[in-house]
């Protein structure tokens, strides 16, 4: 059976009723932006921050969009919000569904740039694999986002929008407390999480407020090349749980798959994983390795990885090589993946192989990539001028 597009709300979003060209987006922002910007459109302070705590209500925890239904606020306002102010959602201009389950968007944003966000539902859960970035800062070699140049960060409201989009999809508004089909999330999309960190840090304090979506840090895991600088700040301000894209033991060969070893190596980055903020027993950091044949899958590197992990609270997650066009390297082999898993697991270490989902639809763990390219600042003057004019044209006639 093939990969299937899905005719539904993320192939056609639903658009507010009244959406204005120009309206302010409250997706992606706090609390007191939002009665800061309330109070721009004529409202008291005392007023605004009331509104403020109603409409984060209906946005966060009834996925509202348009807000004639939101009654608790009255109508004359509501008249006036949506004169002001829209509730977006990014497009998608495909939806795609794997023969197990898993679903891929490819989301558009209003500048026209694309990034995909992937859900991967178990029997009574599901997690969300969520973007920072159109395009990625890294060049990991296996990865098919690293052959892509970075064309710009997300901003919080379409990392937010990620996770809106996929509850609309799901059908789980109002923000559900148990059976969750989307119950985690997980920062392992397009982009390199830690060089957005200000705005995924923004998002993901959306998404774990408790009178909104409701996600616990507890349920969300950030995955990072190894931006060392970036750790313990991560650690501090969002105390989420922390995994690192190692996929080598060898300084040597992960400058190769993963450049940036040649500024942060690995004794490094584990020195900071070792101070990270929460780091117990209970609160494991996670270490993702890719298994890729006759390059970094043997038992000596399984040995090597239980060393270099030592006193590190930890678990190893084995990928097994997701393939796309043009990759310049293979699986490793049944065998070798179980035979390393075997070694790493009786050096005390949880050392589960990752079951490959999404593979038919180009979702997998490395497979993520979109048309976006990196433009010149006269090119998006140009489109930036151009869509202007034709919005100055639509509205005089």
């Amino acid at each position: 059976m093939s990969a299937a597009l899905v005719p539904d709300i993320a192939a056609k979003p639903e658009q507010p009723a009244a959406a204005n060209a120009g309206a302010i987006e409250l997706l992606g922002l706090t609390r007191a932006e939002i009665a800061a910007k309330l109070i721009e459109a004529g409202e008291t302070e005392k007023a605004a921050k009331m509104r403020a705590n109603q409409l984060w209500h209906w946005i966060y925890y009834r996925g509202a969009r348009d807000f004639s239904v939101m009654t608790t606020l009255a109508k004359d306002l509501r008249e006036r919000l949506s004169q002001h102010f829209q509730v977006g959602r990014p497009g998608a201009s495909k939806d795609l569904k794997s023969t197990d389950g898993t679903r891929k968007w490819l989301l558009k944003f209003a500048d026209g740039e694309e990034a995909e966000a992937v859900h991967i539902p178990e029997e009574d859960r599901g997690a969300l694999c969520v973007s920072s970035q159109v395009g990625c800062t890294l060049t990991c070699r296996f990865c098919h986002t690293g052959t892509m140049k970075l064309v710009r960060n997300l901003s919080p409201a379409e990392i937010v929008g990620q996770v809106m989009l996929a509850r609309d999809c799901l059908e789980e508004w109002p923000s559900p407390k148990d059976g969750r089909m989307l119950s985690n999330i997980v920062m392992m999309g397009m982009g390199e999480p830690l060089y957005n960190f200000d705005n995924v840090s923004k998002a993901l304090k959306i998404v774990m407020d408790n009178e909104g979506i409701s996600i616990s840090k507890r349920r969300i895991t950030l995955s990072t090349a190894g931006v060392v600088p970036m750790i313990e700040r991560c650690g501090a301000e969002l105390d989420v749980n922390l995994a690192i894209s190692l996929h080598a033991v060898r300084d040597d060969i992960r400058d190769v798959l993963v450049p940036l070893n040649k500024k942060y190596p690995i004794a490094e980055l584990l020195a900071a994983c070792a101070k990270y903020p929460g780091l117990s027993n209970a609160r494991r950091i996670t270490f993702e390795y890719v298994m890729l044949k006759g390059i970094n899958d043997t038992p000596a590197d399984a040995r090597e990885l239980v060393r270099l992990l030592q006193g590190i609270p930890a678990k190893v997650n084995l990928i097994p090589f997701n393939p796309w066009p043009g990759a310049p390297y293979e699986c490793s082999s049944n065998n070798t993946i179980n035979q390393f898993s075997e070694i790493v697991f009786n050096a005390g270490y949880s050392s589960p192989v990752r079951t490959p989902r999404g593979r038919d639809i180009m979702a997998a763990c490395g497979q993520l990539k979109s048309a976006s390219v990196k433009r010149s600042k006269a090119d998006i003057l140009r489109e930036q001028a151009a869509k202007q004019a034709a919005l100055e044209a639509e509205v005089q006639a």
